[in-house]
């Protein structure tokens, strides 16, 4: 049988907390999502000041990235190449969702809405940053 990393409890809120560190020091009102390998809602913070859709859209972010295994980002690109992706099933392609890799392993994803889409995967990283 195949072992896997898998996210605790107590590695969600390190990363969460480094991703608000990262919003307040930009004064970015963001809503920051994360999830397990299935796109499974682990974590929603949606700060003072990030607007309603901001919840749905960071969690959707993180869902495409942790069934993708790839940055929501790699959607938004491919989109340009091939409209046609834009009916790929629960993806969303905007910038902002990235996987967390652990050990050559996805084990979920942050999603972040509120800024542009690259700030808001600055915000991401520095999340995923703090489990190395």
């Amino acid at each position: 049988m195949r072992k896997k990393p898998c996210l605790q409890s107590s590695d969600v809120h390190t990363m969460a907390a480094a991703c608000r560190a990262e919003a307040e020091k930009n004064n970015w009102s963001v809503t920051v999502a994360i999830v397990d390998d299935a796109g499974i809602l682990l974590y929603l913070d949606r700060m003072d000041g990030a607007s309603a859709t901001t919840a749905e859209v960071a969690a959707l972010k993180a869902k495409t990235s942790a069934i993708t295994r790839r940055p929501s980002k790699f959607w938004e690109d491919r989109v340009k190449e091939r409209p046609a992706f834009m009916n790929f099933p629960g993806v969303l392609q905007i910038q902002g969702g990235l996987p967390i890799m652990v050990e050559g392993e996805c084990v979920g994803a942050i999603g972040v809405s509120g800024v542009q889409s690259h700030e808001d995967e600055v915000i991401a990283k520095a999340g995923i940053d703090t489990i190395g």
